[in-house]
């Protein structure tokens, strides 16, 4: 075997070294500059550690802050390491888990020892501090490679049972490897890594939080303790990054909905909301606008059963892959008796559907169509259910119960492009008249568990790139990415990933270019040639579900909704007792225009009320005295403006009519 191996650089330039030589070694040989600031390498778009050997010919892409991704990726994995290593140096005796980054941090779930308990957040301060010890001796992160049995022994021997279980169960044949730090502690991992703990900023890290967690997910698992944290590339990101969370945490959802009296949710229900009149009446509103964009786009609307058989579940695909999360029940008379089981051993299954897709396929079973019946484009406000874990439910951004506005296309295999090109421009629409005009669009391609052949899935997701292509999106513009292995198990989808207003992104809708299902459930229309052909289902949605998008709403505009939106769009508020009758005129002839407003005439000063309702979000607040009342005006305030305009009632309710036309109805 040559002793030489050719290294290939991005620029196209090709260098001759000793095998076993590192791209640390190569970056030094370039440069002393590019020798500080090279963080990682790219092996044949690997991404790997610096100090790892090269042992074949190979495409050589050194990896620096610059690039933002890798880098922080390699920065947040380093973080949570050495956050396991500063908590086993305080509290000798904690076990070890994992600790993976996270989309702007880390974290790491330890099994404390009985004395101690669980994790404070009080304790925090103390780990941050050790942790910036660790940073600071510049200690070397080592890879080495285990023999599984005696990776196991050492585990166990050191009474790291968590470590040991997962390594014993890892599959045969797999490369073992755990990172050492310094010449002590060490963690199994697959890396990569960066060179040493010296790297790493200690100034752009913060802990943030303590939590419960259950070894792999499961709660009938061993309860751990969960550290998150925090962490950046340099100290001024963490202080862009603090003041997003302080700015998060006004926004948040829950709290906002809490002062609004919006929704609730409590134990009796997990994972299902409680909506207040006036969160219904958001609801309500951003139904009506979906409603009538989907029937501008010639959408049929349906409605389906909520439970079906399990055996439809199987010819679907989704009880075998789906299950976990699935809500089953027993199709039977539960035993009303004190003793015995309530479901007898012979119970049929059946199953409160996730999703809405198989239910409308046997709606497009009934009757025989045409190829001239196609595209069917079939929509529902489906309501469904998913058996999530308590401790992954988070407000009504995720719940057990939820609304989709769901809908599927049935196409011919020539109709594809041109309908996913339709949908992509309909979900623009939606998404700028609904306030946001930033988005992301990004393919998901094949999963390595999916049904159907590479030649489907190949057609598949190169039908879904022209589309957007032709929709105009195929760039910078919309942020145009494709995500290798992302793609659901029938089929490749697009993702619209939104960015609200404080520059945080959420995936909310998605189409999905589906031949699978409409083969398992035998799905068919009779062809120009007279023959049966099976229609291609695109699955599509814009808004995701009414729960979760709500909560991206109103914490999106801070729970100032635009006046179309705002559960209470206008109160006149009286100065003195003699403005009563007109502020009740006042009131009557809103309602009558449509406006949706409240009156009030409480004996408290105004600029408490004007205090109170603009705690509340309303949208303008109609001030009425004793002048107004002999004028026939108000005084107006905006939700966020200072001062105030005077003006004819009549010209204000001409303005806040228009105010409150949804923007799809405005001229």
């Amino acid at each position: 075997m040559s002793q030489m191996i050719r290294v290939t650089l991005p620029d196209g330039s090709a260098r001759e070294v000793v095998r076993g030589t590192t791209a640390a070694e190569i970056a030094a040989d370039i440069g002393p500059g590019l020798a500080k600031a090279a963080l990682a390498a790219r092996i044949d778009g690997e991404l790997r550690d610096i100090m790892r050997p090269l042992e074949e010919d190979t495409n050589l892409a050194l990896v620096t802050s610059r690039d933002e991704a890798d880098a922080l990726e390699l920065f947040r994995h380093d973080y949570a390491h050495v956050l396991a290593e500063a908590v086993q140096n305080l509290f000798p005796g904690t076990q070890i888990t994992f600790g993976p980054s996270t989309g702007d941090g880390f974290y790491y779930d330890f099994a404390p020892t009985a004395e101690h308990g669980p994790f404070r957040d009080d304790e925090l301060p103390l780990i941050e501090e050790e942790m910036r010890k660790i940073i600071a001796a510049d200690l070397p992160l080592t890879r080495e490679v285990w023999e599984r049995d005696k990776l196991i022994a050492k585990w166990q021997a050191e009474g790291e049972t968590f470590k040991a279980e997962w390594a014993a169960e890892l599959p045969q044949g797999e490369e073992l490897t755990v990172y050492r730090s310094g010449e002590g502690w060490m963690d199994m991992c697959r890396g990569p890594h960066l060179a040493s703990t010296g790297k790493l900023d200690p100034t752009a890290f913060k802990l943030t939080r303590v939590s419960g967690a259950y070894w792999r997910g499961d709660q009938k698992n061993a309860q751990l303790s969960r550290i998150y944290g925090t962490g950046w590339l340099n100290r001024k990101q963490l202080a862009e990054h603090l003041v997003r969370l302080e700015e998060a945490a006004k926004r948040d959802h829950r709290k906002i909905g809490r002062e609004m009296d919006l929704f609730h949710l409590q134990e009796e229900a997990h994972g299902s909301v409680f909506w207040h009149p006036k969160g219904y009446r958001i609801y309500r509103e951003l139904e009506a606008y979906m409603r009538r964009a989907i029937d501008g786009a010639a959408y049929q609307e349906v409605k389906t059963p909520q439970v079906m058989d399990a055996r439809q579940w199987e010819q679907s695909g989704h009880w075998g892959k789906y299950r976990e999360n699935m809500f089953v029940i027993p199709d039977e008379v539960p035993n009303i008796e004190d003793d015995g089981p309530i479901v007898s051993d012979d119970a049929e299954w059946m199953a409160l559907k996730p999703m809405n897709c198989p239910a409308h396929v046997l709606i497009f079973r009934q009757g025989m169509k045409s190829y001239r019946d196609l595209p069917l484009r079939m929509a529902e406000m489906g309501c469904c259910h998913r058996n999530e874990p308590h401790g992954a439910l988070h407000g009504i951004m995720r719940v057990r119960q939820f609304t989709q506005d769901d809908g599927h296309i049935f196409c011919r295999e020539d109709q594809i492009v041109e309908e996913v090109r339709a949908f992509c421009q309909l979900l623009d629409r939606v998404y700028r008249e609904l306030g946001f005009e930033k988005y992301a669009v990004k393919l998901a391609l094949r999963p390595e568990k999916r049904f159907g052949t590479e030649e489907m899935w190949d057609k598949a997701e190169a039908e879904l790139r022209e589309a957007v292509a032709r929709a105009g999106m195929a760039n910078d513009d919309y942020g145009w990415e494709e995500l290798p292995g992302e793609g659901a198990f029938y089929a490749p989808k697009l993702e619209f990933h939104l960015t609200d207003a404080i520059g945080r992104t959420w995936q909310c809708g998605t189409i999905q270019s589906d031949r699978v299902m409409p083969e398992r459930l035998d799905a068919s229309y009779i062809g120009e040639d007279g023959e049966r052909h099976r229609p291609v289902m695109l699955h599509r949605a814009i808004l995701g579900t009414y729960e979760r998008f709500i909560g991206i709403l109103i914490e999106h505009f801070a729970g100032r909704f635009p006046t179309w939106l705002a559960p209470v769009q206008a109160v006149v508020a009286t100065i003195v007792s003699d403005a009563d009758d007109y502020a009740k005129d006042a009131v009557a002839r809103l309602t009558a225009a449509g406006i949706r407003v409240d009156s009030d005439l409480r004996n408290e000063k105004i600029n408490y009320k004007v205090r109170e309702h603009s705690l509340a979000k309303v949208p303008y607040l109609l001030v009425v005295g004793k002048r107004e009342a002999e004028e026939g005006t108000v005084a107006i305030r905006t939700l966020g403006q200072d001062g105030q305009r005077v003006m004819p009632l009549a010209d204000a309710i001409a303005m806040l009519k228009a105010e409150a036309t949804p923007p799809d109805l405005r001229d």
